[in-house]
């Protein structure tokens, strides 16, 4: 188990005890390591500083009992933003509809990177992309990093749902 996995496991009941949902755990640096806390609110309202800062003080006091992490680091909290990344299979079917870049761990079909129209997942778990070059099928195990695109249609979207809480 890599370190990131292991940091999953430890922050992610917390979060969950808390009523926040983890998006992303990422581990960033050589000498002094940066470790990325990505946390949603459960019940969908925006994330707040107050929110990350609550996020931060938990996230600490577990970490310091566990301490997975060899040395001093830095613990960053944040929200996903409006571009953000697509780490789990519901995120491609909630964010269906809107931009997305996309890259994958290996060649598929003698390319990595994919761009276009999120349509969901098919039946087979595979995610849907239309682009202008054409339509793909990429495997969600292939997936190594995925992002919406920040477009006007996004912004719009975001803040009207804001807007509802």
């Amino acid at each position: 188990m890599d370190l990131a996995e292991r940091l999953v496991g430890i922050v992610e009941p917390t979060l969950d005890d808390m009523g926040y949902e983890l998006v992303r755990v990422l581990i960033q640096g050589t000498r002094r390591q940066t470790v990325q806390v990505m946390a949603e609110r459960r019940d969908s309202v925006p994330m707040t500083v107050e929110d990350c800062a609550d996020i931060s003080r938990a996230l600490s006091a577990v970490l310091d009992v566990e301490d997975p992490v060899a040395g001093a680091y830095n613990l960053e909290v944040s929200s996903p933003g409006i571009d953000r990344p697509l780490t789990r299979a519901r995120d491609y079917e909630v964010w269906a509809g809107f931009d997305i870049k996309l890259e994958t761990r290996q060649l598929l079909d003698g390319r990595k990177r994919f761009s276009g129209r999120l349509l969901g997942l098919d039946p087979d778990g595979n995610i849907r992309i239309q682009g202008d070059e054409g339509a793909w099928l990429v495997p969600l195990d292939a997936v190594w990093k995925a992002k919406l695109v920040l477009t006007d249609e996004l912004i719009e979207f975001v803040t009207r749902q804001e807007a509802e809480h």
